[in-house]
């Protein structure tokens, strides 16, 4: 399915609207994770039978809009912030529809909680967004949230928790590490798609690389 060009420019101006709006952002959720998730869901569009790009590219640039992480907690917020954007552009009410059904289930809510998508182009966004949470990238994005929250690395008095509801997992606050067993190292088993499932089995064994070496350097475990 072809772009039209009234489409691609609806296309270009929302990514200029996103990357103005989250360029300096410090928490890895900045213009460029957006961007990555953008460029990751856009190829993997074209290689999927029955896939609109156009409800794709929207949904992957608008996915981080306005996330409830950063407003109270209020999981309405993205959907609200990406419709009216949409609106305002004159987007059809099918891709307004579409893209804020994207918006609203994307978020993982803890590890007992299901996140299934409505939609083939939510299923794309979905595992490029998961994509950029785990690997190199991921480990780096992180710390970087933990950072900007004010987390400690590590607190090996502080255990895991396998939140059973979206309350419970919205309230969390422990140390950088425990989000590595209480998300990151699930997201291999929960993408969607054949292609991120490849993508995923090295970026998911890095985590288990880099959860080892800094277990091991915590205590010392590498020296004499």
């Amino acid at each position: 399915m072809a772009l039209s060009p009234a489409d691609s420019q609806l296309i270009a101006r929302t990514a200029a609207f996103i990357r103005d709006k989250f360029l300096h952002e410090g928490s890895g959720h900045d213009w460029e994770h957006i961007r990555r998730v953008w460029e990751v869901a856009r190829r993997m569009a074209a290689h999927t039978p029955g896939a609109d790009p156009l409800v794709t590219e929207l949904g992957a640039l608008l996915h981080d809009v306005a996330d409830w992480k950063f407003h109270g907690g209020d999981e309405e917020a993205g959907p609200r912030a990406a419709r009216a954007w949409l609106a305002s552009e004159q987007a059809s009410p099918v891709v307004l529809d579409r893209v804020e059904a994207i918006i609203r289930e994307i978020s993982f809510k803890g590890v007992g909680v299901a996140t299934p998508m409505s939609s083939v182009e939510g299923e794309l966004v979905q595992d490029a967004d998961r994509l950029d949470a785990i690997g190199a990238i991921g480990v780096a994005r992180a710390f970087a949230y933990g950072g900007h929250k004010n987390r400690p690395l590590h607190d090996p008095a502080v255990a895991p928790v396998s939140h059973d509801s979206f309350e419970s997992y919205k309230q969390n606050t422990a140390p950088t590490i425990n989000h590595f067993y209480e998300k990151l190292l699930h997201l291999r088993e929960r993408m969607n798609t054949p292609a991120a499932r490849r993508v995923a089995e090295e970026r998911h064994a890095y985590l288990e690389q880099f959860l080892g070496q800094f277990l091991r350097e915590w205590e010392g475990e590498d020296v004499g």
